[in-house]
């Protein structure tokens, strides 16, 4: 019966065996994995889990109780200040095995020994926190100015149907719908209407004098008017009848009968 005489003898005497597998530690921990037979692969993951536990300790006893074990101070030195974010995040389990087959002349089944590279952990986004039913949601600088022009467009109140007059025609019309009273106001009369108000107006009147001068200002045009020659006979004629036009026969006074 073999009552508390844990690990394996591996047919080494103790000496042998524990200079054997401290050797095989720091070799572990320095280039993170080795290759060796099943058994010592086997018993190694126990005195690898070790120290490793002694590294996430950290404190100076765990210190020098690992460097009893390992064989080199920089290899120490490297695992303490590594061994808190790279298995922090997991208790146990430090190593791995992997079966590579048997190993030719003797046939023994050999292993790989190799350290888990555990992926640091990740924190947990924060759960944004869903809007009740009843609450409003928070209002943006861009959401706060058409917020603002909506107000207003309500605000605006349509007045009663027989207030409102159009400035054009001067008929009264009647708001169908709140979205009438904010349309802006009605366009301009069409240009029959325009031009019917402008015929009723009344021309201005002109004055005897200033109709003489319309008329004796010749007409404007790009050449000259070259004064026409008259004939002698033709102005002795003229000139006899208007000497008749001008002096009226003299009305001989009635003489009162006696």
């Amino acid at each position: 019966m073999r009552h508390r005489k844990a690990g394996l003898k591996l047919n080494r005497t103790p000496s042998h065996r524990n200079a054997m597998f401290r050797n095989m530690v720091t070799s572990l921990l320095k280039h993170e994995r080795i290759r060796t037979t099943g058994a010592k692969a086997k018993e190694l993951r126990r005195w690898a889990d070790h120290v490793i536990t002694l590294a996430k300790r950290g404190d100076l006893h765990a210190r020098r109780q690992a460097l009893a074990i390992v064989r080199e101070k920089d290899v120490v030195h490297k695992l303490f200040a590594q061994a808190a974010e790279r298995f922090g995040a997991i208790s146990g389990g430090y190593t791995r095995i992997i079966k590579l087959g048997r190993r030719p002349g003797d046939a023994a089944p050999v292993a790989l020994v190799e350290l888990v590279a555990v992926a640091p952990a990740k924190k947990k986004k924060a759960k944004k926190k869903k809007s009740k039913a009843g609450a409003a949601p928070k209002k943006t600088a861009a959401g706060s100015k058409t917020t603002a022009d909506e107000k207003k467009a309500k605000s605006v109140k349509p007045k009663d149907a027989e207030g409102k007059v159009d400035k054009a025609s001067g008929k009264k019309t009647k708001a169908k719908s709140k979205d009438d009273a904010v349309k802006p106001a009605a366009k301009p009369a069409s240009k029959k209407k325009a031009a019917g108000d402008e015929k009723e107006k009344k021309p201005v009147t002109k004055t005897a004098a200033e109709k003489k001068t319309t008329k004796a200002k010749p007409a404007e045009s790009g050449k000259e008017d070259k004064p026409k020659k008259k004939d002698k006979g033709a102005t002795k004629k003229e000139d006899t009848a208007d000497s008749k036009k001008k002096k009226p026969a003299a009305k001989k006074a009635p003489e009162d009968k006696k």
